[in-house]
């Protein structure tokens, strides 16, 4: 009763996929002399598919209790080494001295050969896939590797966000049929890998160890798409940018407006998201005004206004601040709800969570809603 991406990442030998959501359409397809056993990924699906079944004339059927999920730990070999290749060098020198930092710990404590654990995050939504992983590493000791797969494409950037703010090991990231998989190690407390590690290596490499500290950085978060606001929003980040601060903004339900392509591409919507593409800004340049809009003709001052006064127009700010290397991130969270897809965004914008703001905002002196 999985989906197909679910059934594709591992089945029960012999198993024939129908997803829950399609079961009535198949129902002519399923013989009554026969037993049918049911499954999903932890039992829910298979039993409202069991229902379903029984209420339309089904005797014989039953649900596997504990899904998929109790199945594979029970019968399964629970490892995979071959995912466990270290790509430490993609994700920068924190992440490579932590790793040369474990290394020393784990010798230096006699801390045993690593433990592994298999999680599937398919299907769950940002930030669930990282309230998963986070309750996955609480649970385990120091030293074990936890193998994440996630459905959700914010998942790729945030779990690297996730692993620099934690202090854990993002061994490998590897993306592949539409999912995402990660290999990240439990650290032991940061501090003490890195007091251990210290006194074993270079003062260059003792500098990879230690997490990031609170830079000068801003983050904003633009939820607003009054013209007016992100006017000023985009003042304020060019000012930053040039003060030599690292600026980092999040885009989050309305706010998703601003950064879409003036030009539309065509993509392939529901019914509710094309709801949203109706009554939403096209782009930043058909915001309006919090105050004074008087229909459009509010906007068409303000515009007049600035280029009387040599104020860059608002969508020269937007590829102005994207030139000056600020970070522009659209949430994936958001992107699903209302509709919105990668390709309707101006070039330069990254997907992703709730992880990825939050690493930058611990990063940063200045954080603004706006």
């Amino acid at each position: 009763m999985r989906t197909l991406e679910e059934f594709e990442l591992g089945h029960i030998p012999g198993a024939i996929c129908i997803p829950n959501t399609e079961l009535r359409k198949h129902l002519s397809q399923l013989p009554k002399d026969k037993i049918i056993l049911i499954y999903c990924s932890v039992g829910l699906r298979g039993y409202l598919s069991e229902r379903i079944l029984r209420q339309n004339g089904w005797s014989s059927v039953y649900n596997l209790s504990g899904g998929y999920k109790t199945w594979q730990v029970v019968m399964e070999k629970q490892d995979s080494s071959g995912a466990l290749a270290a790509q430490a060098s993609l994700y920068g020198t924190t992440q490579q001295g932590l790793q040369y930092a474990m290394t020393a710990y784990r010798e230096g404590t006699g801390m045993p050969e690593q433990k592994i654990i298999n999680v599937d995050a398919c299907g769950l939504q940002c930030p669930g896939p990282i309230m998963r992983l986070k309750n996955e590493i609480d649970a385990v000791e120091p030293g074990t590797r936890i193998i994440i797969t996630a459905s959700d494409p914010g998942f790729s950037r945030d779990v690297q966000s996730w692993a620099n703010l934690t202090g854990n090991l993002l061994i490998s990231l590897e993306e592949k049929g539409g999912t995402i998989q990660a290999v990240i190690e439990k650290g032991a407390t940061i501090s003490s890998v890195v007091r251990k590690a210290e006194g074993q290596h270079s003062q260059q490499d003792s500098e990879g160890f230690k997490m990031l500290q609170t830079s000068q950085g801003a983050t904003f978060i633009v939820f607003s798409n009054d013209f007016d606001k992100i006017l000023a929003a985009f003042v304020l980040a060019n000012g930053a940018v040039a003060v030599g601060k690292q600026v980092t903004m999040f885009f989050t339900f309305w706010g998703l407006s601003v950064i879409k392509r003036p030009e539309k591409p065509s993509v392939h919507k529901d019914f509710m998201g094309r709801m949203f593409g109706i009554m939403l800004p096209k782009h930043a340049g058909k915001l309006s005004l919090s105050k004074m809009n008087f229909a459009g003709m509010g906007v068409q001052m303000m515009k007049s206004r600035m280029k009387a006064k040599n104020v860059d127009q608002l969508e020269q700010m937007i590829q102005s601040s994207i030139a000056s290397g600020v970070r522009m991130v659209a949430c994936q969270m958001s992107m699903d709800i209302m509709g919105i897809t990668k390709e309707e965004f101006i070039d330069g914008i990254e997907v992703g969570g709730v992880a990825t703001y939050m690493e930058a905002a611990s990063k940063s002196g200045v954080n603004l809603f706006i």
